[in-house]
This record gives structure tokens, C-alpha cells and sequence, in this order.
């Protein structure tokens, strides 16, 4: 049985936003989080993001909103969706693990709470200032080969548990995709 909970994610997906949020109510249960290119991993798996169909990305944009509002979840759909999050997913690794879930909850926030535009260099400039994130370090670190292998590995290793979308939660072997399937995770976590 294992002790902890597989959380994979990417600050692009709202629906990882709404999990990562549920997440922080459970204190007893260790989530171990696994940062993945959500970009990279579609085209593996050879999946068309609903962000690029008008009718899935009207149904997400309100499901996003009811899924918040019945969790009491502040939520706002980004104006910008979609951007490019290789280079934030690419800092998470790269910055030290005694920040990265600050940093995690300050990026989700600013994203999916308060409608920053984060392809934004100034905007993450400012978000890494806040955070006493070193910028100059930053910027390099995330151009750094050893930093993106990480993130390509980590997307391939969660390509080959079959991993599809984003949030998605394994225990004991067991898939849970989805944000509305945290409870079954832990009911596994529990069991």
C-alpha cells in the first residue's frame, strides 16, 4: 500500500487549479506533486486540447465555474487561456523544493483567481519577486538542459502510466483522472 498520493499537474489546467485547492483541505494525506508539461503530454497521447474547441471550451469555462463555486473555491477563467506554460512548469522544478508549494499557489492564484496574463515576462518577474525568487537565477535555470530533460522525463513517465489529462491522481497503482475523482483517491489512499 503506499503511503502518499501521485498528483500530476500544470498550472494551465483549471481543473488541476480546483484539485490543487480541494488538495490543501486534506493535511493527513502526503500528495506527492508531479509537475508535467500538459502540452507535451497531448501530443504523445495524440489528444486535441479542449481549449482549441469552441463548444468543449464553453462547457469548461462553466463547468470551471460551478465545480469553484459548489467548493467554495474562488475562481476566475483567465482571459489569457491558453498560454504556453513550458517555462513556468520548467521553474517549478527548478526552483528549491522549500518553495515550490509557494510558488505552485502563488502562480495558480494569479492565473486562475486573478486573471494574470502570465506569457507575461514582467508578470512572472513580479510574481517571482514577491516570492524572494532570485529573477536572474530564474530565467537562466529554466533554459538550463538538465531542467528541461527533468520536465521531459516526468511528462514521458506519465505518458507510460497512461496518464492523459490533467489533474490526475495514481495510488497503489490505481488512475484517477479528473478533479471530481480526488475522493476516490483517497477513499484508495484509506482502504
Amino acid at each position: 500500500m503506499s503511503n502518499h498520493i501521485d498528483f500530476y499537474f500544470d498550472i494551465i489546467s483549471p481543473y488541476a487549479y480546483i484539485a490543487h485547492k480541494k488538495i490543501l483541505k486534506y493535511k493527513d494525506i502526503v500528495f506527492n506533486y508531479k509537475p508535467i508539461y500538459l502540452g507535451g503530454l497531448h501530443k504523445l497521447a495524440e489528444i486535441d486540447s479542449p481549449a482549441f474547441n469552441k463548444y468543449k471550451l464553453r462547457n469548461n469555462i462553466n463547468d470551471c465555474n460551478l465545480v469553484s463555486e459548489k467548493n467554495n473555491i474562488e475562481f476566475k477563467w483567465n482571459s489569457n487561456f491558453p498560454i504556453n506554460s513550458l517555462n513556468i512548469m520548467r521553474g517549478y522544478i527548478s526552483i528549491s523544493k522549500s518553495k515550490q508549494h509557494e510558488y505552485l499557489n502563488c502562480f495558480f492564484d494569479a492565473y486562475w483567481k486573478n486573471n494574470q496574463d502570465l506569457s507575461n515576462v514582467e508578470n512572472i518577474s513580479k510574481l517571482l519577486r514577491d516570492l524572494n525568487i532570485d529573477t536572474k537565477e530564474y530565467f537562466k535555470s529554466i533554459k538550463d538542459q538538465s531542467i528541461k530533460d527533468k520536465l521531459i522525463n516526468l511528462t514521458t513517465e506519465a505518458f507510460q502510466k497512461e496518464v492523459f489529462g490533467t489533474p490526475t491522481f495514481i495510488i497503489n497503482n490505481k488512475i484517477f483522472w479528473g478533479q471530481d475523482r480526488l475522493e476516490y483517491a483517497i477513499e484508495e489512499f484509506n482502504n
